[in-house]
């Protein structure tokens, strides 16, 4: 499991790369370069939320330690970028935050490996791929200006971290079924993403 965790999201991301006709990335280096400096402060500040049992603490470490923030994270940074112009509006996001997540999900791996549970060395880092991929898809809507959408887009790009990490809270205090079901729906838009990046992208197969 711990081998899983530390490489899931780079060879997800290999994948995701080989979907896409794109010689260049921008901002690649800032990406692994912000990416390392934050695993490097999560790994010596440990949680930043305490929490205790089930309740409402451990839904709040999931948002922030676990899943929603460090998925969330990179757009975030994108969009200060952007204020800046360091980057374009029009840059790849989904790429930029596979990049930033790889050594953050090595780190998370190697704290996470004495633990030896399957939630988080095998759930989180298949919720981080769901919340970048599915936080680009709405991001791509709104890069492309699909009118009516943009906001369904923007409410979508909110609540899919939040959605995540219910998934993993409720999974960890054993509400199965409530979890799959938030895991499936935080799935649908990576689904939806990776079948029209496919599908746009057919010719290069």
């Amino acid at each position: 499991m711990t081998i899983f965790c530390f490489l899931w999201t780079p060879l997800f991301y290999l994948f995701w790369r080989s979907l896409q006709d794109e010689s260049a990335l921008e901002g690649g280096t800032w990406a692994l370069l912000l990416g390392s400096v934050v695993a490097f402060f999560q790994f010596f500040l440990g949680s930043l939320v305490n929490a205790g049992g089930f309740g409402l603490s451990r839904w709040i470490s999931a948002c922030i330690d676990v899943v929603a923030l460090p998925a969330a994270l990179p757009y975030v940074v994108c969009l200060i970028f952007i204020a800046l112009r360091f980057i374009s509006s029009d840059a790849n996001f989904t790429n930029y935050a596979f990049l930033w997540l790889i050594p953050v999900a090595a780190v998370r791996a190697l704290g996470w490996s004495s633990l030896r549970d399957p939630i988080l060395l095998v759930g989180a880092p298949v919720l981080w791929t769901a919340v970048v991929v599915g936080i680009g898809h709405f991001v791509r809507i709104l890069q492309n200006n699909w009118g009516w959408l943009a906001v369904p887009a923007v409410l979508g790009a909110v609540a899919l971290p939040l959605a995540a990490a219910t998934a993993y809270w409720a999974l960890f205090a054993q509400y199965t079924v409530l979890g799959m079901v938030l895991l499936g729906l935080s799935l649908v838009p990576m689904l939806i993403s990776l079948g029209m990046t496919f599908w746009e992208n057919r010719g290069l197969f």
